[in-house]
């Protein structure tokens, strides 16, 4: 291999590294994006639901109590805007169901949400549960517990699969910094070896042709240079020793 072959075959293997690595940083960080949109596409939003309906919740509570002191209007108007908001926020989780038994979870949910419904749709103004504390803390607040519950628990287990998804994207992130220091560390290898065949197979025969030159003006001895290689440099140094034998015939003659 010639000179040029071997400083452009340095070149590529460097460059070559060098795409390696930023390709497997590419790779990294995609996944990194679709994992990340992932998770705020399915555990946020989960989350995030469980947590409106938790609030839409405590607001009907509070329009029950309304109910209970004879608020009839404005205990109605509240209870059926918090009402459509959970319902709204139930079917947000309903539809976003991506981790196993996850199923189960808004299916209790529902069923809670359905048995505490049921309490305040009946009449509560003008009927004997009005201002019937007994009444609320025997079964409407405790159903609204058992509700809340429900959507803790499901909120809880979105929780957790965020966490652990969190962590992966962090051992991720890690993984996307090692190709760069791969590279580096690399790259700082192969230079000193490169550096290393650059002298041997190239400054080291110019100085000893240099030298031989040198030599010859200097003493008039033969023109000698040992060129291991068969390049450029070893036609070079073979030239110039026929040059050189030349010359001393001619002296001779």
């Amino acid at each position: 291999m010639g000179i040029r072959g071997k400083i452009l075959f340095g070149f590529l293997v460097l460059a070559g590294m060098l795409f390696l690595a930023g390709g497997w940083s590419i790779y990294e960080l995609t996944t990194i994006g679709a994992s990340v949109q992932r998770l705020l596409d399915d555990n946020y939003k989960s989350v995030n639901a469980a947590r409106s309906m938790i609030e839409a919740l405590e607001r009907e509570d509070s329009a029950i109590l309304l109910l209970l002191s004879g608020n009839r209007k404005e205990g109605r108007e509240i209870i059926e805007t918090a009402d459509l908001s959970f319902q709204q926020e139930f079917r947000i989780a309903q539809k976003n169901v991506t981790i196993p038994g996850e199923k189960a979870y808004v299916d209790n949910v529902e069923k809670a949400y359905k048995n505490y419904k049921d309490l305040w749709e009946k009449p509560i103004v003008g009927t004997d549960r009005e201002r019937n504390l007994d009444y609320y803390f025997r079964e409407v607040h405790q159903s609204f517990l058992d509700v809340k519950s429900a959507i803790e628990r499901l909120m809880t287990l979105n929780d957790g699969v965020m966490y652990e998804t969190a962590s992966n994207l962090e051992n991720r992130a890690h993984r996307a910094v090692m190709p760069g220091i791969v590279a580096i560390l690399a790259a700082l290898i192969f230079t000193f070896v490169f550096n290393y065949f650059i002298n041997y197979y190239l400054v080291g025969p110019i100085i000893r042709i240099t030298k031989g030159i040198q030599a010859f003006l200097d003493t008039g001895e033969t023109f000698q240079a040992k060129i291991e290689t068969k390049d450029e440099l070893s036609l070079l140094a073979s030239s110039l020793q026929q040059l050189v034998s030349r010359s001393l015939n001619r002296d001779e003659i």
